[in-house]
């Protein structure tokens, strides 16, 4: 679950996001869900984890080249 956690947290960094964001634009979640899962409240499931993964996957961060930046 940490593994998974530390995805998100590196996704949203590189896309200029908060978790909060990527989980409600990836399955709808409230903005809550991300708490949840970081206190150890709750746990996704595995076919949300997958949801999560493919919306990273086909949306992924802006290189950082200089020719991304041109």
């Amino acid at each position: 679950m940490e593994q998974f956690l530390e995805e998100i947290k590196a996704y949203a960094v590189a896309v200029g996001r908060s978790p909060q964001h990527i989980l409600r634009q990836a399955i709808g979640a409230n903005w809550r869900q991300w708490k949840a899962w970081n206190a150890g409240q709750s746990s996704p499931t595995l076919h949300t984890v997958d949801k999560i993964r493919r919306y990273m996957a086909d949306n992924p961060a802006p290189e950082n080249t200089p020719e991304a930046a041109a």
